[in-house]
């Protein structure tokens, strides 16, 4: 028997999408219950709920799919064709589920979880390492997700919801974002070791106005940077090569094909020689960025307040 659709919730083929999945997914449960067991009864018993509503739920499945999902002998049941075929849809949605509760469950573990944390290229050598070793000193089953990018493009994943945490500069000032200043690194002037200027120890950027630079690409925080402080010194500096890497650039900088504005390395590089910038003041601002009011998991709150912890003492130059 066929049971009577009631007017105005017929879900048709071309129904949308969201809109069957919110008035189907709350009995998919109750379903795979009852099918188990073949007994409205027992199935009620074993999942703690009233055996009138588990009934209603199953006749009001039946009408939303317009199909029937049971035969049924008084109170025991078995699957129709149709029913054993939504069922193994059914048991694979249901699993997935399961499987991300687990997952997010123990994202959120205190002791075990997991942190999404982004850092820009040139943080990675030896300052991420660093901090992540001292951290799992007193959470040493945390465990991290790291993503390496510049700056702009980590702030978009913390947007999307990818990364819980990000070092990025320049710290973010954004209505829908927290910034956080934590240190600040010294940039120098890396010109290569045959350079006329390779015998200097300190310098003032305006004079390396006629110089070649290699810089980051368009973007990147501290390509923003070196264009902010050569026109602070008087001029606009002229690009000869533009790369995605701060230890890329040192290289180009070797081979002789320009000067860069970089921080310090964290292994010395030979055939290049890194100048002091006296004026204007040379510098880029590092800090810890996160969306303004996504809570936290505790073990993403626990490397936040340790990050903060560090506010001056981030960088080891």
């Amino acid at each position: 028997m066929m049971h009577q659709q009631r007017s105005g919730e017929w879900l048709s083929p071309s129904g949308d999408t969201e809109d069957i999945v919110a008035l189907l997914a709350p009995r998919l449960a109750y379903f795979a219950g009852v099918a188990r067991t073949e007994h409205v009864t027992r199935a009620a018993q074993e999942m703690n709920v009233p055996q009138s509503t588990l009934s209603r739920a199953m006749v009001r499945l039946e009408q939303d799919l317009g199909v029937e999902l049971f035969a049924r002998r008084g109170r025991t049941v078995s699957l129709t064709p149709a029913g054993r075929t939504f069922l193994g849809s059914v048991e694979r949605a249901l699993g997935e589920i399961e499987r991300a509760a687990e997952e997010v469950r123990a994202d959120a573990d205190p002791a075990t979880g997991k942190v999404a944390f982004g850092f820009l290229h040139t943080m990675g050598a030896e300052t991420v390492p660093g901090l992540i070793h001292a951290f799992r000193a007193d959470h040493p089953r945390v465990r991290f997700s790291l993503v390496q990018n510049y700056g702009e493009a980590m702030l978009e994943r913390l947007r999307a919801g990818e990364l819980d945490l990000c070092l990025t500069s320049p710290v973010p000032d954004a209505p829908d974002l927290v910034g956080r200043r934590l240190d600040e690194q010294k940039l120098r002037l890396v010109v290569p070791a045959d350079h006329l200027l390779a015998g200097r120890r300190r310098i003032r950027l305006a004079e390396a106005a006629e110089e070649a630079f290699v810089t980051l690409e368009p973007g990147y925080g501290l390509r923003r940077i070196t264009d902010d402080l050569c026109k602070e010194a008087g001029f606009k500096p002229r690009v000869a090569f533009e790369g995605e890497e701060a230890e890329t650039l040192r290289g180009l900088v070797a081979a002789g094909l320009g000067v860069a504005l970089l921080p310090p390395p964290a292994v010395p590089r030979p055939g290049v020689v890194e100048l002091t910038v006296t004026a204007p003041r040379a510098a880029r601002e590092i800090g810890v960025a996160w969306l303004e009011g996504r809570p936290d998991t505790p073990p993403v709150a626990a490397f936040k307040k340790f990050l903060l912890s560090r506010r001056g003492r981030l960088l080891h130059e």
